[in-house]
């Protein structure tokens, strides 16, 4: 399980305050305007920021004060966060050392998931070289081999047409599958936590003012959802 107990964070004139949880192998889509908290929320679960209050748990282990790379989350950005000036099998390498001094073993390991996600003979290219849909799969392979336990996705598909949208949904949803593992996704596209999610949360302001079940959403959508569709 994924808490957040009284957890408030001051950002200048924003406040993020929730008491929200999300069990193990669940997948919460975050709806939300632009500047309700979706990324501050999870750059907040990522360890990114600290909260002036509360606690951030996982299984019961606090997180509260854990650093970014020692907790067990990965992070997946609408830019890929990908290096310009690394190759592909660099920038996936970075999930297993940040110093890249990669064994023969472990760049099997990457060089294996590239070609899980579709990428195999392309670790020699730069991110420039790869088209959008492609460095989202860099991106991917990435998490992959992290093998983290949480996924926690900021609007990944929003800048992708719809073709390579269907495709990174269909990844990930297989990942979950695969691993069981944890999704929170920021998203704008209420599609998009249809295909993914099983749990709706919508963000105003920086807190929850809606948490219900994706199933039946259209046939019984909230006053607060409506414009959504």
């Amino acid at each position: 399980m994924l808490r957040l107990e009284g957890v408030d964070l001051s950002l200048g004139a924003f406040r993020l305050a929730l008491d929200a949880e999300v069990p193990a192998g669940g997948r919460v889509a975050v709806l939300g305007a632009s500047g309700s908290g979706k990324s501050t929320l999870l750059s907040l679960l990522a360890g990114f920021h600290a909260p002036d209050r509360g606690r951030i748990s996982w299984k019961g282990e606090d997180l509260t004060d854990v650093p970014p790379a020692a907790r067990p989350m990965s992070i997946l950005f609408q830019d890929g966060n990908l290096f310009p000036h690394l190759t592909v099998v660099q920038n996936v390498g970075l999930g297993l050392r940040p110093d890249l001094r990669l064994s023969r073993e472990e760049r099997a390991r990457v060089e294996a998931t590239l070609a899980r996600v579709g990428l195999g003979g392309m670790a020699g290219r730069r991110p420039a070289d790869l088209s959008g849909g492609q460095q989202g799969r860099v991106a991917l392979a990435r998490i992959l081999l992290r093998d983290r336990p949480v996924a926690l996705l900021d609007e990944p598909f929003a800048a992708l047409d719809p073709a390579l949208r269907t495709e990174m949904l269909a990844l990930l949803e297989a990942l979950w599958r695969e691993r069981g593992m944890t999704f929170v996704m920021a998203t704008h596209d209420l599609r998009d936590a249809e295909r993914l999610c099983d749990r709706v949360w919508l963000l105003e302001a920086g807190r929850v003012i809606l948490d219900r079940p994706v199933a039946g959403l259209r046939d019984d959508a909230p006053e607060a959802l409506r414009d959504w569709f």
